[in-house]
């Protein structure tokens, strides 16, 4: 599904890392990197393209990857017997999919584009492979994304937000 978005489509990490610099939102991801180290980042991440509508994460779902929010807005939804509730809104300069990431448990939550959104995805192959020649880069990821994950479980109105 092709989706258009308001700027360019070509994908550059350092847009990424402004996308993160930028965000100010409580459970947003403090990971202030060298545009170096950004770079060795983006060399392990996967850019792409989600259409407003657009299933990012499926609640119950068995997938261990992780998203980083460079554009756009993302709806994260906890479904039940009683139908859809709208939890919170992602925006850029975040990440989702954090929950299933660490524990490898099913997601929590759906995810879905709220707009045109621009993304990288990390898969946890990809991330074991930057954790192998990049340690310490990988450790800094980590602890970033486990505190934006802490930070969604104890803020008790968004502590189903987790994906």
């Amino acid at each position: 599904m092709k989706s258009h978005l308001p700027s360019s489509n070509k994908f550059n990490v350092q847009d990424l890392a402004r996308a993160v610099a930028r965000n100010q939102d409580y459970d947003a991801l403090d990971l202030a990197l060298t545009a170096g180290e950004w770079d060795l980042l983006g060399g392990y991440l996967q850019p792409f393209v989600l259409a407003r509508d657009q299933i990012l994460i499926e609640q119950g779902t068995m997938d261990r990857t992780l998203y980083f929010l460079e554009q756009g807005t993302l709806s994260v939804h906890d479904v039940d017997e009683s139908g859809q509730m709208n939890l919170a809104m992602v925006s850029a300069g975040s990440v989702v999919g954090e929950w299933a990431f660490f524990s490898s448990m099913t997601r929590k939550s759906d995810a879905i584009g709220s707009g045109p959104c621009k993304l990288w995805r990390l898969s946890l192959a990809r991330f074991m492979g930057l954790a192998t020649r990049q340690p310490a880069l990988a450790l800094r990821l980590a602890f970033a994304v486990g505190t934006v994950m802490a930070k969604r479980v104890v803020n008790e109105p968004r502590s189903v937000v987790a994906t």
